[in-house]
């Protein structure tokens, strides 16, 4: 079921995340042959603010997400609701904010990021402030746009924010070339991205006007410590591009005085394109947190282990087929950005081809980062960060660029990239102490995480022939336990019931993957039933209620055990239906 809908989940936002990042490659291409190297050059410059803002809101995202995965799972729609309002006040504060700093505050900014002085004559600066302001004018739809994706992707709209995405990218390029028209130079290629977001946001709050939203704006549901929790939850992700855009800010210094603009250019249209490869990093590393917070706050050790296996396997596969094809078509793509024969598309060329090569280990580091911030292990997070964007990547650019030049710095990231991972690694088989790769390992959970095994059952459940089997045996352990034979068999006929109908009711006829997760927890004085299956949506409680004055014969395994029941709750996240019921024997 893990894979399944990893791979389904992951699939989808990857391709949201690529889809995304064409809106700065549409941007790259059309200012690098209608404007000319200056203007790629104060889009290269510009690029460290540009990097900060998607940090904010990918901040945002994580935040959102996690505090999701929370409340959700535990059925706690006040809390989501809470989570809500709060991140789009949040995000229109932080919007505000920007606006202040990109526009009287641009003389003070700009010049940090190697442009020169704030004068109308130095043609870097102007570009570079020109395009910011463009690109910023709209950046409150951009953040809300994110906000927004977020609670998308937890409900399960996939389609939806495809659509939305589709809709960003051709607004994107209609914008631009209409903007080459009206020769609104840089400054409308800003406003055309700025007015995608505008687009796009439309589109996503189709799902938000819905009455089947369970979604709905309330000044009454503002909370400061929900907000304080979406900022904490997403407080990594901030630090992790922090240090990506200082790493940023000194590659761009450092080209400027080893070969000017043409290499300053060159490292923009590569970063255009290698943030297509990372999409695979971004997309499989949004499932990975948000699969994470779910399980490990139900302390679902399985279903963890489970994710590890295919949250690297999928990842590594896809990036390295990408990687190939970039590898076998460089040429051909940096064509699209720079006319052949020149200096920075002969840096570009052999920049990218070594640039991406380091982008298979490090879209490896990324997923784990997200997964160790799902897990609340904050500081591995950190580290990871801190080491491939800083901490061995500076190291390792100046010492191999000491003897090789441009090209040394390119090598350093490859090699950067793996000791990263290797760092990251020892820090993992030191807790496990030995050296291995087994998801067991790398999961880097405490022994006693989770349930029991001798106090808890598991089991999973495709077809009807596998739920009277699961039901036998359930019984069987109940009786194991000391439950009275009554109990025990009212817990199998509810297992019966409940996967009967969820199989019958929920599930495809022509997707043989759909499963029924089923986990029996015994606690000292309940027990605590788990219902998981990834068919689509599906209340049994609900169906109940329907079928109450039905034949009293009918679902009496179900109807008894309900009169045991002290709690139940029934929700669908991620793609998921979980169902928990607390029994009192």
């Amino acid at each position: 079921m893990t894979r399944k809908l990893f791979t389904k989940m992951a699939t989808a936002q990857i391709m949201s995340a690529m889809t995304s990042v064409l809106c700065p490659l549409i941007d790259s291409i059309v200012i690098s042959r209608m404007l000319g190297v200056d203007s790629t050059s104060a889009y290269g410059l510009s690029s460290p603010v540009i990097i900060l803002l998607s940090a904010i809101g990918t901040m945002l995202v994580t935040g959102v997400q996690v505090q999701l995965g929370k409340s959700l799972g535990n059925g706690e729609m006040d809390s989501s609701s809470d989570c809500f309002s709060t991140s789009l006040v949040l995000s229109l504060f932080i919007s505000a904010i920007t606006l202040v700093l990109i526009f009287p505050g641009a003389n003070v900014i700009i010049p940090r990021l190697g442009t020169g002085a704030a004068a109308a004559d130095n043609i870097t600066f102007v570009l570079t402030r020109d395009y910011l302001r463009g690109y910023t004018l709209c950046i409150a739809f951009f953040f809300l746009n994110q906000i927004m994706v977020a609670f998308l992707q937890s409900m399960g709209q996939q389609k939806l924010l495809l659509v939305s995405v589709v809709a960003m990218i051709v607004s994107d390029v209609i914008f631009d070339f209409l903007s080459i028209y009206l020769s609104g130079g840089i400054y409308g290629i800003g406003i055309a991205s700025g007015l995608s977001f505008v687009i796009s946001s439309l589109v996503c709050c189709i799902y938000f006007f819905n009455k089947d939203c369970p979604f709905r704006f309330s000044i009454k549901r503002i909370r400061s410590e929900s907000g304080v929790n979406i900022l904490r939850s997403g407080s990594p992700v901030i630090v992790n591009q922090v240090f990506f855009t200082i790493r940023v800010l000194l590659f761009n210094l450092i080209f400027l005085n080893i070969s000017g603009t043409p290499a300053v250019a060159a490292f923009a249209v590569i970063t255009a394109i290698e943030n297509l490869i990372y999409s695979i990093a971004f997309g499989a590393g949004a499932v990975t947190l948000m699969l994470t917070s779910l399980y490990y706050s139900d302390e679902d050790r399985t279903s963890i282990l489970s994710l590890i296996r295919v949250m690297v396997s999928y990842p590594l596969i896809l990036s390295t087929v990408t990687v190939i094809f970039v590898e076998l078509s460089t040429p051909l793509l940096i064509s699209l950005f720079l006319p052949g024969g020149s200096l920075t598309f002969d840096i570009a060329v052999t920049g990218l081809r070594l640039f991406s090569i380091a982008s298979i280990p490090s879209i490896i580091d990324n997923i784990f980062k997200n997964y160790y911030q799902g897990i609340r292990h904050t500081f591995i997070t950190n580290l990871i960060s801190f080491l491939e964007s800083l901490g061995i990547l500076i190291p390792c650019v100046l010492i191999f660029g000491r003897f090789w030049g441009i090209t040394g710095f390119w090598i350093g990231t490859i090699v950067a990239q793996f000791l990263t991972f290797i760092a990251m690694s020892s820090i993992i088989w030191k807790k496990a102490g030995r050296i291995s790769f087994s998801a067991d390992v790398y999961s880097y959970l405490d022994r006693d995480f989770g349930a029991d095994p001798d106090e808890c059952m598991e089991i999973s459940m495709s077809n009807e022939k596998e739920v009277i089997a699961a039901s036998e045996k359930i019984v069987g352990f109940c009786r194991e336990k000391g439950m009275k034979q009554k109990t025990s068999m009212l817990i199998g006929l509810c297992v019966e019931e409940i996967a009967g109908n969820v199989i019958e009711h929920g599930f495809s006829k022509k997707d043989l993957s759909d499963s029924v997760n089923f986990k029996l927890l015994i606690k000292e004085d309940s027990l605590i039933l788990r219902f998981r299956d990834n068919g689509s949506d599906f209340d049994p409680t609900k169906y109940l209620e329907l079928h109450q004055d039905s034949d009293p014969a009918s679902h009496i395994g179900l109807k008894m055990i309900m009169r045991m029941v002290s709690d139940a709750s029934y929700v669908n996240t991620l793609g998921l239906n979980n169902l928990t019921l607390t029994v009192t024997p």
